[in-house]
């Protein structure tokens, strides 16, 4: 079977780092080809190859038996090149037909044919079985449906190979079904699919055939049918992690952060509490109302009632800093957009919320404040060349880390980790669960919001359910199922 993509012996070199290392690799048509790695190991790398983006210090990208070694954005196009990244490419203030036909020349040369373009974009989104005014603000759309656009817009230029990178990260289980529905109609059509993703559950459940990235480095392609999870994991990481929730030898003491009957935010009567190491696990499906406790929490939100109690002592936050000061840190669950200054330094980021505390007359101690990103790059084991290393250039787990390690030299005890692990690969997952077990080994105390279900029955103590704002129940350890978990997530 000819191949309609290749990338022969790609390298590609950044300062200090070889980012992708003599990969070469083949798609053939219409298959849907899952490309899984630990962050860091080039996946995003390759996709910016391969849409022109960014240019491989040497090698070629071959489309359909042409050969590139230097392809631009508008030529990947128009070979027939979509990507769908994590950060949709859309222009909110905008509707779905303008969005999908943007930058395109429609049939009127002087002003763009409205008409047409409205036909058109509701022709394609019915093609898909889906239903989505043309004339809707793209703005008002929920984040499924965007991701829909954007697929209704690589369509749209007559798209022969789409890359789709992270695409169920920020949608719900059942928008996932409807996008895996769109997927297989797209590869009977003979589109070729290349899936990035971390969920294995996914990459079993739609792939033909899987590739692995390891360090900059192709490992292997693999028919679906001739691994397993331990195989991929195996590979991706290069040796057997034989646990995936390490075990912790803590037992949860008095009880530190306590909430009586809060409301506001979207979230109704909400009671909890929580012990010194422990980590309690918030569950609910999208829209529950977690991430909208957490910020409440955290004083981004004040409440309209109830009663937030730190140690004992009843507390109102009148913003952020002051839940800081009580000892609360928010790690969010965007860290691109809320948890990191990506375009700033390491050694910048992590003294960011403890000027006041290494600042005198509103100078700030340079010394200090270098001293704190030393001692959390290595206490924390931030893998970087520098910390005057750009957190951008971090890979993600590392980027995570950085945004613990900012509310960590906060000297912040109680822990809001909203979902900790969400877009970093396998390995760095496990790091992570190490090092929320060192803090509660400490003696810090961790809230942790998770929408994956191992990981939230894996790594907490007790578990408590949302649904619709609401408290639905709460699962000690021995009480612990998938089932009961959802039960209660939907509200029965």
């Amino acid at each position: 079977m000819d191949n309609i993509l290749e990338l022969e012996h790609i390298i590609k070199i950044y300062p200090g780092v070889i980012a992708l290392d003599d990969v070469s690799m083949s798609f053939r048509p219409g298959e849907i080809h899952s490309i899984m790695g630990e962050n860091g190991a080039g996946k995003s790398t390759m996709i910016k190859i391969i849409a022109g983006a960014i240019h491989a210090n040497s090698g070629k990208v071959i489309i359909d038996g042409d050969g590139y070694e230097k392809l631009t954005p508008a030529l990947a196009k128009e070979k027939g090149i979509g990507v769908i990244y994590q950060e949709f490419n859309l222009v909110p203030s905008m509707s779905v037909a303008e969005n999908i036909f943007l930058g395109d020349k429609t049939r009127n040369a002087v002003m763009p044919d409205f008409g047409y373009m409205h036909r058109k974009a509701t022709e394609i989104m019915r093609s898909f079985g889906v239903n989505i005014d043309s004339h809707r603000m793209v703005g008002d759309l929920s984040t499924a449906q965007q991701q829909l656009v954007e697929i209704a817009k690589a369509i749209s230029k007559n798209c022969k190979v789409l890359i789709m990178d992270e695409p169920s990260a920020a949608i719900a289980v059942a928008e996932v079904e409807n996008m895996f529905r769109i997927i297989r109609q797209l590869k009977k059509q003979g589109v070729t699919i290349i899936y990035i993703s971390h969920r294995m559950d996914e990459v079993f459940e739609i792939s033909d055939r899987v590739s692995i990235l390891r360090d900059g480095k192709y490992v292997d392609t693999k028919k679906i049918g001739e691994v397993s999870r331990q195989d991929l994991i195996n590979m991706m990481v290069g040796r057997e992690l034989t646990e995936s929730f390490p075990g912790r030898n803590v037992k949860p003491g008095e009880v530190v952060f306590e909430v009586k009957n809060l409301s506001g935010n979207g979230d109704f009567d909400i009671n909890l509490h929580l012990r010194k190491g422990e980590i309690l696990g918030l569950a609910g499906l999208v829209g529950a109302g977690r991430t909208e406790l957490a910020k409440m929490l955290f004083g981004d939100v004040k409440p309209t009632s109830g009663e937030i109690i730190v140690k004992g002592k009843s507390v109102r936050f009148s913003d952020t800093s002051k839940a800081i000061e009580a000892g609360i840190g928010l790690i969010p669950e965007d860290r691109k957009k809320e948890g990191a200054f990506l375009g700033y330094s390491i050694q910048w980021n992590i003294p960011c919320m403890s000027l006041k505390k290494i600042s005198r007359a509103c100078v700030i101690n340079k010394k200090e404040a270098d001293r704190l990103a030393d001692e959390y790059v290595e206490r924390l084991r931030i893998k970087t060349p520098t910390v005057r290393q750009l957190v951008r250039n971090l890979s993600g787990g590392n980027q995570q880390k950085v945004v613990v390690a900012k509310v960590l030299a906060a000297q912040t005890d109680i822990l809001i980790f909203d979902e900790p692990t969400r877009g970093i690969d396998v390995g760095a997952k496990q790091e992570i669960y190490h090092l929320m077990n060192e803090l509660v080994e400490q003696g810090m105390s961790i809230i942790m919001i998770s929408s994956e279900m191992e990981e939230l029955l894996g790594m907490s103590d007790r578990v408590m359910v949302l649904y619709e704002g609401k408290i639905t129940g709460e699962l000690s350890k021995e009480e612990f199922s998938q089932s009961r978990v959802l039960e209660l997530a939907s509200g029965l």
